[in-house]
C-alpha cells in the first residue's frame, strides 16, 4: 500500500470536508461539543471559524488538524478519507498537508528563527537539500530575513509570531490552520499579521482561522459561526 503522505491529494475535491460529524465526549453526562457538523472549503478560499467560549471551535480545529476523530460523520481531506487512516498515517498527512499557526507561538528559545523554521521540514519528508533554502525563503516572504539568526527572545510578539507562520508555510502545506493567531498581540501587530494573511491567500494557500475576534472573522471571505456544536453560515 502506498504511503498517503507522499501521494498528492486529488486537486479536483474540496481541501476541507465534514460530513455530518458529531464529537461526543463521555459523561456523565455526555457532552456533543460537535453536533452534525458539516463544512466545505475549497481550495484557495480564506474562511474564518467564530463563536464563544465552548461554542465547539478548539474541537473542530482538533478534527480538522487530524488531532482527533470524529465520533460520528466523516472528514475528508482533499477528497482523501480520513478515519480509515492508523495513527501513523494521520501524523505523516499531518505533518506533509497541515500548517499549523497557535495563539501561543511555540518556538524553541534555544534556537534561532532558521532553526526553528527548518525543524518540521526534518520530519515531513522535504528533501535534505531543499530545507534551509525552503525556511530561508519564507521568512523571507513574511519579512524575516534580515532576522534569521536571531533567538525568538530577541524578537518582538509581532516577528514572533510571523517566524510561527514561516514555519508552517515552509513545507507548502495544502491548507493553514490558524488558532486565535492574533490573541497575544497588541492591534498593530494583529493586523500585520492579518495582511500577512492575506498576502498569503492571495499567493494561492487555503486558510481557515479559528478566531473569537469578530474584527479578524471579518477579514475572511467567508464566515463560518459555531453555536452550541452547531454550524451556521455568517453574513
Amino acid at each position: 500500500m502506498s504511503d498517503p503522505a507522499t501521494l498528492p491529494l486529488p486537486t479536483t475535491a474540496p481541501a476541507i470536508e465534514l460530513r455530518d460529524v458529531t464529537r461526543s465526549f463521555p459523561g456523565p453526562p455526555e457532552v456533543q461539543a460537535l453536533k452534525g457538523a458539516s463544512v466545505s472549503v475549497a481550495d484557495g478560499e480564506y474562511v474564518s471559524i467564530t463563536g464563544p467560549s465552548g461554542s465547539g471551535k478548539s474541537t473542530m480545529l482538533n478534527i480538522l488538524g487530524l488531532l482527533d476523530r470524529p465520533t460520528v460523520g466523516e472528514y475528508r481531506l482533499g477528497g482523501v478519507l480520513t478515519g480509515v487512516l492508523d495513527e501513523d498515517d494521520r501524523a505523516a498527512v499531518r505533518a506533509r498537508h497541515l500548517g499549523f499557526v497557535f495563539q501561543a507561538f511555540h518556538l524553541m528559545s534555544r534556537r534561532t528563527a532558521l532553526q526553528n523554521v527548518l525543524l518540521p521540514m526534518l520530519y515531513n519528508g522535504t528533501p535534505r537539500a531543499e530545507r534551509e533554502p525552503r525556511a530561508r525563503e519564507a521568512l523571507e516572504r513574511v519579512g524575516l530575513g534580515h532576522r534569521t539568526d536571531f533567538l525568538p527572545g530577541t524578537l518582538s510578539g509581532g516577528e514572533r509570531q510571523r517566524v510561527a507562520v514561516a514555519r508552517a508555510v515552509a513545507s507548502r502545506p495544502r491548507v493553514l490552520l490558524a488558532d486565535e493567531p492574533t490573541g497575544n498581540l497588541d492591534s498593530a501587530r494583529s493586523a500585520e499579521i492579518m495582511n500577512l494573511f492575506e498576502e498569503l491567500h492571495a499567493d494561492g494557500l487555503t486558510l481557515v482561522v479559528i478566531t473569537h475576534d469578530e474584527e479578524v472573522a471579518r477579514r475572511a471571505s467567508r464566515r463560518i459561526r459555531l453555536a452550541d456544536g452547531r454550524v451556521s453560515e455568517a453574513g
